[in-house]
């Protein structure tokens, strides 16, 4: 918690930021308690619940890098879905290609030529010889944990506290002080005790990698390449290649998860950094928020994939699903991957993240507050700590959920929208100079208020 802000001023400015909220808005918060009655919480997915504002902004429409609620206000996005929407909202070529499947079929279990040119594309992307498709990178994840445990024999899955993979049941695990590994707070009705499934270790921290491997119990690593479910924690310089070593030598397969890592570049962190996973998974951005996401593997563990006898991948082996690699999110990631997230992109988003980051980073030194700003490709976010942490439990240890909703109510209240979970922003192609610039204003301003 920081030390440098006045809790009493805190919460008065939060009351006085609610109360414009919900004056501004009296259709969304009219559809809110109408929706009460037919969804629980009042929302299709409950972490909607998580807007700062008491109830959220309903949708009336979202183009480009803007949104616009049933209220008719507009904002300049910086969640765009939290990746989901990272090449930007119905972009017109994406749409005409979409609207072309819809007309022509959009699931039928058969394949289309969509899903090899995305196959193509990604093993270009991301340099892994074999992919699958699934309606999310969770699912894709699922998948990919099967088959490590198939192909090694052994039970165990490792993963870094308070790291991100979707809902998948073993990666809700954290590492306790006394070394176990323990649910992470929250869990929801967890199947089996997640040290039973799990061993949790702090990212960056080779000794704990290494003791675990030596247990020779892991089937496979999954991991963030950069940690971004506490803000951006960034490897250590030699910390992948040292990874890869370790995996390698205890017979451990490792999995790259680049699903909010993305932001790195068009073939992710795998691409920039050079990494070399035996799998590796993906989903939201690759078809625009179309359901999308995909399972990379290398040619030789795709061979192995096929020659087990007895694993049933087809049917009850528990990959996959029905709608998988469907029509239209085939032609979903088609049109995302010929379109958009390309170099060309990157080459306009990355400067207006650091561009973002800059002027977080100058409203902080100018009120004399000790945060820090950590950005990874189009992608940035600000945390309440005065550099950057190591790893995920230091990370979550300076959440401050009070001081995170007055800068988020803050802010959309003058038209400007970060994600709800956390302090990030990202930047999609038609992001602009002046759209970074107006979060710049508004989070200075904000920060005057807090300081006084």
């Amino acid at each position: 918690m920081p030390a440098t802000v006045d809790r009493d001023r805190l919460a008065r400015l939060t009351a006085r930021e609610l109360e414009r909220f919900a004056e501004a808005r009296p259709k969304s918060r009219a559809l809110f308690e109408r929706a009460g009655a037919s969804l629980l919480g009042g929302v299709p997915m409950p972490w909607m619940m998580r807007w700062a504002g008491g109830f959220p902004v309903f949708l009336a429409g979202a183009q480009g890098a803007r949104l616009t609620d049933v209220d008719g206000h507009r904002y300049v996005d910086f969640c765009l879905g939290d990746t989901g929407a990272m090449p930007g909202h119905s972009p017109s070529v994406f749409v005409q290609r979409a609207a072309r499947q819809l007309e022509r079929g959009i699931t039928t279990m058969l394949p289309s030529e969509d899903a090899i040119w995305a196959a193509e594309e990604l093993s270009r992307r991301f340099t892994l010889d074999r992919w699958l498709f699934t309606l999310s990178a969770t699912d894709a994840n699922r998948a990919a944990l099967r088959i490590a445990r198939q192909l090694t024999g052994r039970p165990k899955v490792l993963v870094f506290s308070y790291c991100y993979h979707g809902s998948v049941d073993e990666s809700f695990a954290v590492r306790a002080a006394d070394g176990t590994t323990v649910s992470r707070a929250g869990n929801v009705g967890p199947p089996v005790d997640v040290a039973q499934t799990t061993t949790a270790v702090e990212f960056n921290d080779l000794d704990q990698l290494e003791a675990a491997l030596a247990t020779r119990e892991i089937a496979c690593v999954l991991a963030e390449p950069a940690m971004t479910n506490m803000g951006i924690v960034l490897p250590d310089d030699g910390y992948h290649d040292a990874l890869r070593a370790l995996t390698r030598a205890h017979g451990t397969l490792l999995i790259i998860d680049e699903t909010h890592t993305f932001s790195a570049g068009p073939g992710g962190c795998t691409a920039r950094w050079g990494l070399e996973p035996d799998l590796l998974t993906i989903g939201k951005a690759i078809g625009s928020g179309i359901p999308s996401g995909a399972l990379g593997l290398t040619a030789e563990l795709a061979e192995r994939v096929l020659a087990e006898p007895d694993a049933d991948y087809e049917d009850t082996g528990g990959v996959g699903g029905t709608l998988a690699g469907n029509a239209l999110s085939s032609a979903a990631m088609r049109a995302t991957l010929e379109h958009s997230l390309r170099e060309q992109d990157f080459l306009h988003t990355e400067p207006l993240a650091a561009r973002f980051a800059d002027g977080v980073h100058d409203a902080c030194a100018a009120h004399d507050l000790p945060w820090s700003v950590t950005q990874l490709g189009c992608r940035a976010e600000y945390r309440f700590e005065p550099r950057p942490a190591p790893n995920g439990t230091v990370a979550h240890a300076a959440a401050d959920p009070d001081l995170e909703r007055y800068l988020h109510l803050h802010a959309l209240n003058r038209g400007v929208m970060i994600t709800p979970f956390h302090n990030m922003a990202l930047m999609a192609p038609m992001t602009t100079a002046h759209d970074v610039d107006c979060h710049t204003a508004v989070f200075t301003e904000a920060l005057a208020d807090l300081v006084g």
